[in-house]
């Protein structure tokens, strides 16, 4: 494009690289993100507080999505939707390949350049004990018949826009009695975790929603060694052990959007209509945990969803995607159907 061209498409000011040397060398006062492009670094003078000031700034003004991020954000999501049935598709072919969770990244990789841009981030595809382990992302492991698979997937659309989102699926089409019983404990926390989602309330509610339930049902379980009451104490947090993680964060051009805002205008923040994150509880039983009887280890379940906060309350975007067991177990049926 011509600079006009560029100008008018951006709505920017902007010049021909070839003279960058002479523009960054008339010593006037600036500020930028620094780490971004090496020649500029050492052009311009360090100011660690103004650029610190900056970062924070455009964090926080990212906090709030226009109708346009918003629209994108969908566009992101729907893409991502469509990953997934791509990766329910290829289950057969893993069980049978050697590394088989790379057979399951790499159909998702392709609808995401197919799609967007790129992953907007290293795709988890963490089958069996794998799911366990939280950033799963070497994917070298064996898919089994009769485990579940935790796929932590999204695709970056052409505007850079994100969707991040999480199931956890049974290979073979069908949850085990121990696998329903403990995603039903994830399922419900998440929709607890949704009803806390709503203008005024504090993006600490979320989290403090869907660990609730949680360690309610491992108290049910038998596995806490105190009262899930008491386990909630932010003193105490026993059941931590197995929930391992907060339950959301903003979502936009980043995966994890906004990091860079003051703690009060987000971690200890309140939410307003316009803010777009995620709800995902996860429950995480290790292979060696003896808390826990011999059919419930090895069992990993995360279940994330991206949602837009609304006036009255909050809209989840990737509702589409199947979440409750039995809707699961349909949608992978007619999926390998199709095959």
């Amino acid at each position: 494009m011509t600079l006009e061209e560029t100008e008018r498409k951006y709505g920017l000011a902007v010049r021909q690289v070839e003279d960058l040397d002479k523009f960054l060398s008339n010593e006037k006062p600036t500020v930028y993100v620094r780490g971004e492009n090496k020649v500029v670094d050492k052009k311009l003078s360090k100011d660690k507080e103004a650029t610190a000031e900056l970062v924070t700034y455009l964090s926080e003004i990212r906090l709030i999505k226009d109708s346009y991020e918003i629209a994108e954000m969908q566009k992101a999501v729907d893409a991502t939707n469509r990953g997934f049935a791509d990766m329910v598709r290829v289950f057969d072919v893993a069980t049978e390949t050697k590394r088989g969770e790379r057979v399951i990244e790499a159909a998702f990789f392709g609808r995401a350049r197919v799609e967007g841009n790129e992953l907007g981030y290293d795709t988890i595809a963490a089958s069996g004990a794998h799911a366990c382990i939280l950033h799963w992302i070497r994917n070298d492991g064996e898919v089994r018949n009769g485990d579940l698979i935790l796929i932590d997937a999204g695709v970056e659309v052409e505007s850079f826009y994100t969707a991040d989102i999480t199931r956890t699926l049974p290979i073979n089409g069908k949850f085990s009695p121990a696998q329903r019983e403990i995603y039903m404990l994830v399922y419900e926390a998440q929709k607890a975790g949704f009803a806390a989602v709503k203008p005024g309330a504090k993006f600490k509610d979320i989290t403090n929603a869907s660990h609730e339930v949680l360690a309610k049902g491992l108290e049910r379980l038998g596995v806490l060694p105190v009262s899930a009451a008491e386990s909630l104490d932010p003193d105490m947090g026993l059941h931590k052990r197995w929930t391992v993680h907060g339950v959301s964060h903003m979502l936009g051009i980043d995966v994890h959007d906004c990091n860079e805002a003051r703690v009060e205008q987000y971690r200890d923040g309140v939410l307003e209509a316009g803010m777009i994150l995620t709800v995902e509880p996860g429950l995480y039983i290790h292979p060696d945990d003896e808390l826990f009887s011999a059919q419930y280890r090895g069992i990993g379940v995360r279940i994330e969803d991206d949602v837009l906060v609304t006036e009255t309350g909050c809209r989840v975007l990737s509702n589409k995607l199947p979440s409750h067991p039995d809707e699961v177990e349909v949608w992978i049926s007619n999926l390998t159907k199709a095959n």
